[in-house]
């Protein structure tokens, strides 16, 4: 009895408001911490706009909020600092909720780009008008345009890479979720769309409700052998790793497909990299594919370890890395931030600016491998989803003889980003936590310092047809480059 009346005092209640006087405390609180601790906060944004976007959501403050409406608020502000990794997160009893709670949910996801919306997936998946591909005109009014104009408010990217943008709202079911919080969900939604005929059409769908709806298990989940049959273990011919990255090789055609999923230390890239050009080398592969295009980033280390099998001249990390002490009075809502602390003093040295600079890496060079180098051609995709230690990578091969970038402009940017150590930062009164970078990079200071992700040289655009058929067009635009590339190679005189 006493445990369970403990465990009803415990539960999270969604619609909790908290007063004003609370919410404007918190604000405050966040705004001081940003203001005082983030490197790079006018980086891309005057300091008077910045000014002028936290006087506007303070002044919004004058209600009762639940936490989400808050924290819609907070991420409102936040966007307008252009850093892509600094991000708002529900406070910790939100996101246990989250984790147990049923709900209703927009029920499609989307693909976005320009002025166009695409389904890429359905939670009906019995649904026979709304299918993958289907090309979407409006919802409840809404166009693609009035659209990203409202939810890109609440989505970060680095500097004015809006592709970055686009991307991040085709992830996943990432636009089910702020269409819910930001614009809310009606009982039935009106969606105009263009028909299997090519006709525009309409429908009314209710939202997914995760209580009354049944998922499709069996085409989730397959479920054992039958009895009597071992399940056949699936050879990857010739080579394969770990499920965050993969290598397939064609040894007919002498091509291999290189997938990176991830640049995080716990997946064992090391090895996988001193395996996977090994194999390269032995098989004599003319045309290496490396698909990066979901790859978030991670250890910077990682990235530059593939960067070295690759590139042909020494490269530094960055030019400049460096860092801003925190007021002591806020190092308490900080994560970690004793050893933090610690750690940077341990590695940075305070400079003629102000700053704390990580010297180390502002000053040592890198040198390409000697051991299975690879000096064949080169394609990396890339798209919005190319973030971070991602586009250390691209960025460091972009312009090499041998190297090609190909699909849409990286999230992440090309002349520098704030990221390294990004403790949360727990706001006390609401709990809502939001991602701190502690280290503002420029990566090389000759890039022009236009806010843009690195552009491919060949660009691979997506298309409804393409989203309908399931077709990767990005690496079909590779096996196209390959083509025209061997058909040029035979008919050159000097390779005869």
């Amino acid at each position: 009895m006493g445990v369970s009346c403990t465990s009803s005092r415990n539960m999270y209640d969604p619609q909790k408001k908290y007063s004003p006087a609370v919410i404007k405390a918190d604000y405050t609180l966040f705004r001081n911490i940003l203001e005082t601790t983030h490197p790079s906060i006018y980086w891309y944004t005057p300091k008077d706009s910045m000014d002028y976007y936290f006087e506007m959501v303070g002044k919004n403050l004058k209600d009762s909020m639940t936490e989400i409406q808050f924290r819609d608020q907070l991420a409102y502000m936040i966007s307008k600092l252009d850093c892509g990794h600094t991000t708002m997160k529900g406070s910790k009893s939100f996101s246990r909720y989250v984790d147990t709670a049923s709900s209703k949910a927009f029920p499609f996801a989307l693909k976005f780009w320009s002025d166009t919306m695409v389904i890429t997936a359905n939670l009906r998946r019995n649904d026979p008008i709304l299918q993958r591909g289907t090309i979407v005109l409006s919802i409840n009014g809404y166009n693609a345009r009035a659209l990203t104009d409202t939810l890109f408010n609440y989505i970060t990217t680095d500097g004015y890479s809006i592709n970055g943008k686009y991307q991040s709202l085709s992830t996943g079911f990432a636009f089910a979720n702020l269409y819910k919080n930001v614009i809310g969900l009606t009982d039935s939604l009106n969606i105009h769309f263009i028909d299997s005929v090519g006709n525009e059409s309409q429908a009314w769908v209710k939202p997914y409700d995760f209580k009354a709806d049944t998922l499709n298990k069996s085409s989730l989940n397959h479920g054992p052998p039958a009895k009597g049959k071992s399940p056949k273990k699936k050879k990857e011919n010739p080579f394969f790793f770990y499920s965050s990255a993969n290598l397939q090789l064609d040894t007919v055609m002498k091509t291999g497909f290189m997938t990176v999923a991830t640049f995080d230390r716990s997946n064992h890239l090391r090895k996988f990299f001193k395996r996977s050009f090994k194999v390269i080398h032995k098989e004599h592969i003319k045309d290496l594919i490396i698909d990066v295009r979901s790859n978030g980033g991670g250890d910077a280390g990682l990235s530059t370890l593939l960067t070295k099998y690759i590139i042909d001249h020494k490269f530094k990390l960055a030019d400049s890395l460096y860092t801003i002490k925190p007021p002591s009075q806020y190092k308490k809502y900080m994560e970690k931030s004793f050893l933090y602390g610690m750690l940077i003093s341990l590695v940075t040295k305070k400079e003629t600016d102000g700053k704390y600079h990580f010297r180390y890496f502002e000053k040592h060079y890198n040198s390409p491998k000697k051991k299975n180098h690879y000096d064949g051609q080169v394609f990396i995709l890339i798209g919005g989803n190319s973030f971070s230690a991602t586009t250390l990578f691209a960025g460091d091969l972009k312009g090499q003889k041998n190297v090609i970038l190909v699909g849409e402009e990286t999230g992440g940017g090309y002349y520098g980003n704030t990221a390294w150590i990004i403790p949360d930062v727990t706001l006390p009164n609401t709990g809502l936590r939001f991602r701190l970078p502690r280290f503002r990079m420029v990566i090389n200071k000759d890039r022009i310092k236009n806010g843009r992700g690195i552009t491919p040289d060949v660009w691979a655009l997506p298309s409804s047809d393409a989203i309908r058929d399931g077709v990767d067009f990005k690496a079909m635009k590779v096996r196209e480059l390959i083509v025209q590339q061997d058909a040029l190679t035979n008919h050159d005189p000097e390779n005869k």
